[in-house]
């Protein structure tokens, strides 16, 4: 699915009332349906339940009054806070407000509403809408919207914001000051790319878009810096189990990992790679962890490794890990090696020889610290997933801050000058390639911010890379199903004390749902 900046989402909105012949007031009129209809499948039944809407003075205000008047249609209890004089209302925004106005008669919107009104109003409601600011919003809300805002935040009864929470940058997700805090976001057209950057992440709750009939034709035309992942995307790039499969059949994953004390690392990525349906999975370990590793993977095999006095993988293992590479289809390398001296060497003269599909993760990204350029050396593209402090250090001229403020940026032109796919995992999850596309990930929870859930997802990948997939394509569809199975390991357990075992049995679930479209 296509995800739009606020320039790009004009140009459609210019482009479907100009060339496609839609009047303007015909696209506010779907969004605001939209909008009631996605109230109702969430909520349920809107009769008798009240309502207070904030509208501005744009267009967002304008969606605002379709929203009140389609409201009180369904027997709903409705309040407007129009936060500017009727007077200052121009074109499609001001036909809205007629119409509302002309419904209810003497019941007119209350017009620029004192603070003390405000939080009245909000304290007799169910439900409160924001439709003060929409998506041309590009510097810090101040005066009466941020008193609106910070109403609405100090509220106890949910908010539902119309397009975009108001105070969030469009392109950025950056909170301009203050932004609503959202329980359900409605959008328009086409996702907007700053609901799932940034902190707005914190702010837009469940994302529902609404076709407003903006032809496809001018969506494809666009050109986007992102994608949002979808279970029909996924879904297409799965591997398909004929009858006549066997475990041969799904590849053979090897998986470089583990040391003393972190064999739960390498047990799980060993678990992740078996759970996307590979048939065969081996494990090459310190000899000291070998054992301890064992007893953990009864589904998996195991191979003791040439070990230092610290009982890591010692340099004298690289011909016996040169040869373990390369007869398995694809590699997962990193989960709880250690960074220790003589480990992160091998690592640094093993890169270069491995002959099949990898993924890169945890202390093999360590390893490489400051020295991304060695990525060049690679036989294959190599799919790296750092979370942000992994990527500051591989980058070596940043911090963790500076990672989260740009994501995407940072994402896409790491992985253009590096030739990889790079999975910048966090909060949204995104997945950039070489070509410069990237795709944005909507699963996931708070409750996967726990040890081993990244270990979890690098066998994942790599056992889609053993199965044929492109790097590309198995790095979104690991992605996108890990952040699914925590989801449904959430909806059955809740987030508080999620373990990366927990997601590991959803992940056959998970499977399952996307390949019914659901």
């Amino acid at each position: 699915m296509t995800i739009v900046t606020a320039s790009q989402m004009q140009e459609l909105d210019g482009r479907t009332i100009h060339e496609a012949g839609v009047p303007g007031t015909i696209l506010m009129e779907r969004a605001g349906t939209g909008v009631v209809e996605a109230l109702e499948t969430t909520f349920g039944s809107l009769r008798d339940k009240t309502f207070t809407i904030f509208c501005g003075k744009g267009n967002n205000g304008g969606d605002g009054f379709v929203v009140a008047r389609l409201l009180r249609r369904k027997r709903a209890k409705v309040h407007v806070c129009l936060l500017a004089n009727p007077r200052d209302l121009k074109g499609d925004a001001k036909t809205m407000y007629q119409r509302f106005a002309k419904l209810t008669g003497t019941s007119r919107p209350l017009t620029n509403p004192t603070e003390e009104k405000m939080r009245q109003l909000c304290n007799r409601s169910d439900f409160l809408i924001d439709a003060l600011l929409g998506t041309g919003i590009t510097s810090p809300i101040q005066g009466q919207y941020q008193t609106a805002v910070d109403v609405m935040n100090a509220s106890e009864h949910p908010t539902i914001a119309v397009d975009i929470p108001s105070g969030i940058h469009t392109d950025t997700g950056a909170i301009l000051g203050s932004a609503v805090q959202a329980c359900l976001t409605v959008t328009f057209g086409c996702p907007k790319l700053g609901l799932y950057l940034g902190s707005a992440v914190d702010n837009v709750g469940i994302i529902h878009c609404v076709d407003i009939g903006i032809p496809p034709e001018y969506i494809t035309n666009l050109n986007v810096s992102a994608t949002l992942m979808t279970v029909s995307s996924i879904k297409e790039v799965l591997p398909v189990r004929k009858p006549s499969s066997h475990k041969g059949t799904f590849g053979h994953v090897g998986i470089i990992a583990g040391s003393p004390g972190k064999t739960g690392a390498a047990a799980l990525s060993a678990l992740g790679a078996l759970r996307v349906g590979t048939g065969l999975v081996t494990v090459a370990t310190p000899q000291s962890a070998n054992s301890g590793l064992e007893a953990k993977t009864l589904e998996a095999m195991t191979i003791p490794m040439p070990e230092t006095p610290e009982h890591t993988l010692a340099r004298a293992s690289m011909p016996a890990l040169q040869e373990f590479a390369h007869i398995r289809d694809a590699i997962g390398i990193g989960p709880g090696l250690t960074t220790q001296s003589e480990t992160v060497q091998l690592i640094r003269e093993l890169l270069p020889e491995i002959d099949r599909p990898c993924v890169i993760d945890a202390d093999a990204l360590n390893a490489l610290a400051g020295q991304p350029q060695a990525l060049q050396a690679c036989r294959s593209t190599p799919v790296l997933t750092p979370h942000p402090g992994e990527m500051a250090r591989l980058m070596g001229h940043t911090n963790t801050l500076d990672i989260n403020a740009n994501r995407l940026m940072v994402s896409q032109n790491f992985s253009q000058t590096h030739a990889c796919v790079l999975v910048l995992k966090g909060a949204r999850t995104i997945v950039a390639g070489p070509d410069g596309q990237a795709a944005i990930c909507p699963t996931g929870n708070p409750g996967m911010a726990t040890a081993g859930m990244g270990d979890v997802l690098t066998g994942m990948i790599s056992g889609f890379l053993a199965q044929g997939l492109t790097p590309w394509q198995a790095a979104r569809a690991g992605v996108f199903l890990h952040g699914l199975a925590g989801d449904l390991a959430a909806k059955k357990l809740g987030e508080a004390g999620l373990i990366a075992r927990d997601l590991l049995d959803q992940i056959p679930q998970a499977i399952q749902t996307v390949q019914h479209g659901e």
